[in-house]
């Protein structure tokens, strides 16, 4: 047993704890918080398994078998048990719901939801693990090579937050998996508030470590967690190009597979859609049917009818981040978007980064790429965005 005493203020307190039998404690001799600390007691131990533990928990019997035969039976799974509650007052032991699985909103905020109800019907076991699409983080069991395999933890967190996302993130999409165990029980103290000091802030701390994580694993999607957190946008939050660099050479899957095949509960928001055109000068957007290898075309004709009232071909429908016509978005052609990528139609899916458009002041503007849309002779592309650029300004009028 591995404790870390990071840097607490009586020094005996380690020295106290190596008294009991199979403790090993390791003093930090600077405060490094939860984050580094479980990385310094991984790289000390020598078992071939992990079990990380909050210090505030009592577990229950035969709690650990189950979790490290689910392990032995698939090195890629990182395992957690069912997480009872201690009463912060009395020290009560209460149990929790089997039927419980970790989820978590577009700001990075952690809840236990109840597994989807299909799910739900098709368990006939109930002793069955349950696929989670995050975990708490305070208590689960993970082969020792997987976790040195997967990049231990970003060291770059501080304190405590957030962590969990990011290794839960990693696990899906880097090849493994996460699971609930219920023939496993972890008691657990909640507390109302931290006993102990963050430098910066809890506040400020949870989103430099929440930020890391989106920035590194959300793909497009972390648009969705800046607009659920706006105090976010501008905060410092350090360099993430290595953590980047280590998701390429593990070929990683992107968030919308994750989004798909594991958390497909979580809704991408959509605002109001208001129907309108799309006009630069005398000119409107439309659709003009299909090229040879049946891509469906845009460009530029002369404004017809009316806003309230235009021909179909240039009404659009304006929603949250889409631009649309009778199912069809206004989609970047190329997988990576560069300048002077084609813009055409294709069927919209509120999840493609590609058909994704933001209004800034009078340009329409790519949310991935940052490029502008532009209209060129015969064609609508993407390009760099320019103030003085009349072939990129343009003006949304909807119907009313």
């Amino acid at each position: 047993i591995i404790l870390v005493d990071d840097f607490s203020s009586d020094p005996e307190d380690c020295l106290l704890l190596t008294r009991i039998p199979k403790v090993k404690c390791l003093r930090n001799d600077r405060r490094e918080g939860l984050i580094r600390s479980r990385v310094r007691g991984a790289d000390v131990a020598t078992a071939a398994v992990l079990t990380f533990l909050d210090s505030h928990c009592e577990v229950n019997t035969e709690w650990l078998q189950p979790m490290l035969q689910r392990v032995k039976e698939d090195h890629t799974r990182v395992v957690s048990p069912i997480i009872d509650v201690i009463s912060l007052d009395n020290f009560a032991y209460l149990a929790a719901s089997a039927d419980l699985r970790g989820g978590f909103d577009w700001s990075l905020h952690f809840k236990w939801e109840q597994i989807p109800l299909e799910q739900k019907i098709a368990r006939t076991d109930p002793t069955k693990p349950i696929r989670t699409p995050v975990i708490a983080g305070g208590i689960f069991v993970i082969d020792k090579s997987w976790f040195n395999h997967l990049g231990k933890y970003d060291a770059q967190m501080d304190i405590w937050g957030g962590e969990n996302f990011e290794l839960s993130f990693r696990v899906w999409m880097c090849g493994g998996s996460l699971e609930i165990v219920p023939c496993s029980r972890v008691g657990h103290v909640f507390r109302k508030r931290h006993p102990y000091n963050f430098p910066e802030g809890n506040a400020l701390t949870y989103i430099r470590n929440t930020k890391r994580t989106a920035e590194v694993w959300m793909d497009e999607y972390k648009q969705y967690y800046y607009e659920a957190r706006p105090s976010a946008i501008g905060k410092a939050f350090g360099s993430v190009a290595t953590r980047i660099e280590q998701r390429k050479k593990m070929n990683c899957k992107s968030f919308r597979w994750y989004l798909d095949n594991v958390y497909p509960e979580l809704t991408v928001p959509v605002k109001e859609v208001l129907p309108g055109i799309i006009k630069q000068g005398v000119n409107c957007l439309e659709s003009q049917g299909q090229d040879s290898a049946g891509n469906f075309l845009l460009g530029m004709g002369i404004c017809r009818g009316s806003a309230k009232n235009p021909p179909a071909p240039q009404a659009w429908l304006f929603s949250d981040h889409l631009i649309q016509q009778q199912g069809k978005c206004l989609t970047a052609a190329s997988t990576s978007v560069t300048p002077g990528s084609l813009v055409l139609l294709q069927g919209c899916n509120p999840r493609e980064g590609r058909q994704r458009w933001r209004r800034k002041a009078s340009f329409i503007q790519h949310s991935v790429s940052g490029l502008c849309l532009e209209a060129k002779p015969a064609q609508l592309v993407a390009s760099k965005c320019q103030a003085d650029a009349p072939a990129q300004q343009w003006q949304l009028l909807p119907h009313t």
